[in-house]
């Protein structure tokens, strides 16, 4: 039910002004960029483990060891990832189903590179 206005005698109602949808792409970007830098966190650990000397190349503190260039890289792969899928993006009709399905598969192949028992299948000897 809409505001009522008097006129008069009479009370009438006046539908409420609409607002128009936001667009998706700024969120669609978002959402993708940061399922890439959880993805390429995921990579980055699993081919650390993998080679000795990505693992060197990686520890770009000697305090905090691979780690380090593992988190920079990842955070570094998302921002650009969230300006160039912003520009990439800009006044499409986005899917929202898609989005949350490619963030999805990419959050959860990026988490299962992080965990022990599957990037040390690839632990070099």
């Amino acid at each position: 039910m809409g505001p009522v206005e008097e006129k008069g005698d009479t009370v009438s109602e006046t539908p409420l002004a609409q607002e128009p949808d936001r667009p998706f792409w700024p969120v669609a970007a978002a959402f993708l960029a940061a399922g890439f830098g959880v993805l390429v966190l995921g990579v980055l650990t699993t081919v650390a483990e993998a080679s000795a000397d990505v693992k060197d190349w990686l520890a770009f503190s000697t305090s905090v060891g691979p780690l380090s260039g593992k988190t920079l890289i990842s955070v570094g792969a998302w921002i650009v990832a969230w300006i160039t899928l912003s520009l990439a993006l800009r006044g499409r009709d986005i899917s929202p189903t898609a989005v949350y399905w490619w963030t999805g598969v990419m959050v959860a192949l990026g988490l299962l590179g992080t965990f022990p028992s599957f990037f040390e299948k690839f632990a070099s000897d």
